[in-house]
């Protein structure tokens, strides 16, 4: 880890104009100069190295079978069927910035802090940046997030973080060194970009937006609350909350290990915070996301924990990195030393957020269970005298990925056109100072589309 500055979360115009809702206007056309204008004059200030491309469509549609996207790092995030629009031509920037691990492998670079950058040519004046969910990579929320904000006109920019994979714990040299680089190179993307924005069209963008799933939820909340001079607002799709003092993920995923084992029960997980009515999802996370979840995180915060598990790295195979460690199941983080609260206090959120913010939360997240995490952030930012910048949305039937819709598609429903709908009403507040629905919980229809439409009022 070094920066220059101070588990896997395993087509047409008029298509686009539908699934969108407005189009960039002729004034965002001329004012790009024309397909792929000034690509000669596009630098990444920072950037280690940079590979511009001038291509005919920057969505996943267009980018299929190429090296400009990754459906591998996107698999599980969005339902089956979910409709994405296509047709938008323009500049992508692949590259990275100064770093000192390895653990991304895309284009074979096998070099850190990487990051893509997308610059449509009808562009309506906006950018929208994102840190990548779970340990995942840069294309990550390429078909979630980029596809959508694109033909809408967004410029859009995502990062690695830094580190990624299940080793990510690596890197850095003391307890918590990886989860701030995330906030660092979040950080660093978005000024960079905002000038790369001025060089291909002219000026800066007039409205920057922060969002992201999980890991990238929480990066958005972080931005809010430290970089609110970056930022015109956010929206945080069941951002991962850290505390000092709890909760944070080692105060809720230990339960569900000691079950795994058969050293708890239901009850425990319940007092934890995990919902009566998700049980049916639990087989599949204590095989994916429990184990591998709680130790890769202790081994971050907390390395002198049984250092031999995870050990110098999180298994060889997938049975052994998804397999727990024994010894998590009795993890009591409370009765840690001072000095895991100390490496958990240096990312830690207070709900200072300085901008405007969506949450969203499924009410039957069985990874980052509601009532220990964006229950507690929304308190949190009331508490801090930041209420009328913050909106909080249940979503009745959504888990913590949408692909396990299509095997339970009786009892979940996606959260992404919810997370559409917050990002046209986040746009709205702050554009035109139209207020989002107050707080409520977004029930689940009996019938009808839910995997493209969820409206929010």
């Amino acid at each position: 880890m070094r920066l220059p500055l101070g588990v896997p979360f395993l087509a047409a115009a008029l298509t686009a104009v539908t699934l969108t809702g407005t189009a960039p206007s002729a004034t965002a056309v001329a004012e790009s100069g024309g397909h792929c204008a000034r690509l000669e004059r596009v630098r990444v200030p920072g950037a280690a190295l940079q590979r511009e491309a001038c291509l005919d469509d920057l969505t996943t549609t267009g980018l299929a079978g190429t090296d400009y996207t990754d459906p591998a790092d996107q698999a599980g995030l969005t339902a089956a069927g979910t409709r994405t629009p296509s047709g938008v031509p323009g500049i992508q920037i692949d590259g990275y910035f100064p770093d000192s691990s390895g653990f991304n492998t895309t284009h074979g670079w096998r070099h850190d802090a990487q990051f893509v950058i997308r610059l449509p040519d009808r562009w309506n004046g906006g950018l929208v940046v994102t840190g990548a969910p779970g340990n995942r990579k840069q294309y990550a929320t390429d078909k979630a997030i980029s596809d959508r904000v694109l033909a809408q006109g967004y410029a859009y920019a995502a990062t690695d973080k830094g580190n990624s994979g299940t080793d990510f714990y690596r890197d850095g040299v003391r307890p918590g060194d990886a989860v701030a680089e995330w906030n660092a190179r979040t950080t660093q993307l978005t000024r960079a970009v905002r000038r790369v924005a001025a060089q291909r069209y002219g000026h800066a963008p007039r409205r920057t937006y922060v969002t992201g799933i999980s890991n990238g939820g929480y990066l958005t909340r972080w931005q809010l609350e430290n970089h609110p001079e970056l930022y015109d607002g956010g929206v945080d799709w069941e951002g991962a909350l850290w505390t000092a003092d709890g909760p944070n993920l080692l105060t809720s995923l230990p339960a569900t290990v000691a079950r795994s084992l058969g050293a708890a029960g239901d009850e425990d997980l319940y007092a934890a915070g995990f919902a009566r009515g998700s049980e049916f999802l639990w087989p599949y996370h204590e095989k994916a996301y429990w184990g591998v979840t709680q130790k890769i995180y202790r081994a971050e915060f907390d390395p002198g924990y049984d250092p031999r598990c995870p050990g110098p790295t999180a298994g060889s195979s997938p049975e052994e990195i998804l397999a727990p460690c024994a010894s998590d199941a009795a993890y009591d983080y409370a009765a840690r030393p001072a000095s895991v609260r100390r490496a958990v206090a240096r990312v830690a959120l207070t709900g200072r957020i300085g901008k405007p913010l969506i949450t969203l939360h499924g009410d039957l997240d069985a990874l980052l269970p509601k009532a220990a995490d964006s229950d507690v952030y929304a308190r949190m930012i009331d508490e801090r005298g930041r209420g009328a910048l913050h909106r909080y949305y249940t979503i009745a039937g959504g888990t913590h990925v949408d692909g396990l819709y299509g095997t339970h598609p009786d009892r979940l429903r996606p959260i992404l056109p919810c997370y559409r709908s917050a990002f046209d009403n986040l746009t709205a507040w702050v554009k035109r100072g139209t207020p989002p629905p107050a707080d409520h919980t977004v029930g689940k229809p009996a019938d009808g589309d839910v995997v493209d439409s969820c409206p929010l009022r």
